[in-house]
């Protein structure tokens, strides 16, 4: 079986063991079947989105879909697109229903339709789990990465560290990880911590560790991660994939996004002190662009997908930095009890 690969020296580029590689860093936008907004997304920057991610569990529990892939053992074929596609197992959904699935079943059906990134059915950790709990679905989720190991033939499974809100279990995980040898690693449960007044206290220690735990040779994924203010600070931090679902979700309250944080509202744009070079932006009255969920779900991709472009252009160079503190700036500015600027200092002292 070919191993993955991964370009540590300026963390450029990886590519998996099935041979599907992408630019770095990288944004997997959630695929949405029969969804306008996603495939209008990828017609119009088919060169920004190297990659996706697909529900491996909503396609293998519709029969007639999973055994046309099974078939076919083509996933890109199905779905129309060329680049890098990860998976996820369903571990999301397991956490508020009962799958009736098991992991090894999950993992091999990943794998036969031709998926990049395979996903263990790891077990989600809110922050409100305690700490036994924590442990107990630790132990599970190794033994779920453990078996899909010895199953996976074509693409690369992903190692999930979990541990919830204990860093030490955190750390644990990852160490465990390593001595499994796997060759990407994806940071499961962390996205709600930063939810909390874009609060990067704990999100930034557990991507620092994970990040020095696992040394510089391999991509670090964090699951769930897509609103532009953030990413650029976990990219800084170690971070290099992301993924999610968030341009549509924002959407849908009403909430446009930019780099320096979402808005409900076009005040600072009418005021002059943003302006979005998007197509959508740059088609549209901005009224227009709030008022219509499907603009502004375009809008919010093409922001997230500007941010990534971004961090490309500056991630050789001094730049970053600089960017980082522009960011800063205007987002306390519009946010001002926002958390997000004190701590990425404390994390600095």
């Amino acid at each position: 079986m070919r191993t993955a690969s991964y370009d540590s020296t300026d963390r450029l580029s990886w590519t998996s063991a099935s041979g599907a590689g992408c630019e770095l860093p990288v944004f997997l936008p959630v695929y949405q079947p029969r969804e306008t907004v996603f495939r209008l997304a990828v017609s119009q920057h088919a060169h920004a989105i190297a990659g996706i991610i697909v529900n491996a569990y909503f396609l293998y529990k519709q029969r007639p879909i999973r055994e046309t892939l099974v078939r076919t053992g083509s996933l890109k074929e199905y779905i129309g697109f060329d680049g890098l596609i990860a998976t996820d197992s369903g571990a999301f959904q397991g956490f508020t229903r009962q799958l009736f699935l098991s992991n090894k079943d999950i993992v091999r059906f990943q794998d036969a339709i031709g998926s990049d990134v395979i996903a263990p059915l790891d077990l989600v950790t809110p922050p409100g789990d305690n700490r036994t709990i924590a442990a107990k679905k630790l132990a599970a989720t190794e033994k779920r990465i453990i078996e899909g190991l010895a199953l996976v033939e074509r693409g690369t499974l992903a190692g999930v560290q979990q541990g919830g809100r204990f860093m030490d279990l955190r750390h644990q995980s990852v160490v465990r990880l390593m001595e499994l040898e796997v060759e990407y690693l994806a940071i499961g449960s962390l996205v709600p911590f930063f939810n909390v007044n874009h609060d990067l206290n704990f999100v930034g220690a557990v991507i620092r560790d994970a990040r020095a735990a696992a040394g510089s040779d391999i991509p670090m994924h964090i699951y769930g991660a897509g609103d532009p203010s953030e990413l650029p600070f976990m990219f800084a931090m170690g971070a290099d994939i992301f993924d999610s679902s968030s341009y549509k979700q924002y959407a849908n309250d009403g909430w446009y996004m930019t780099p320096f944080g979402a808005l409900r509202d076009s005040g600072p744009i009418t005021a002059g002190e943003y302006a979005c070079a998007c197509p959508i932006c740059g088609g549209a009255a901005i009224g227009d662009v709030f008022a219509d969920k499907d603009l502004l779900a375009q809008h919010n991709l093409n922001t997230i997908l500007m941010t990534i472009e971004r961090l490309r252009s500056l991630r050789r160079g001094l730049g970053l930095d600089a960017y980082l503190s522009e960011l800063l700036d205007l987002h306390q500015r519009w946010f001002p009890d926002s958390l997000l600027r004190n701590s990425w200092l404390a994390l600095h002292d």
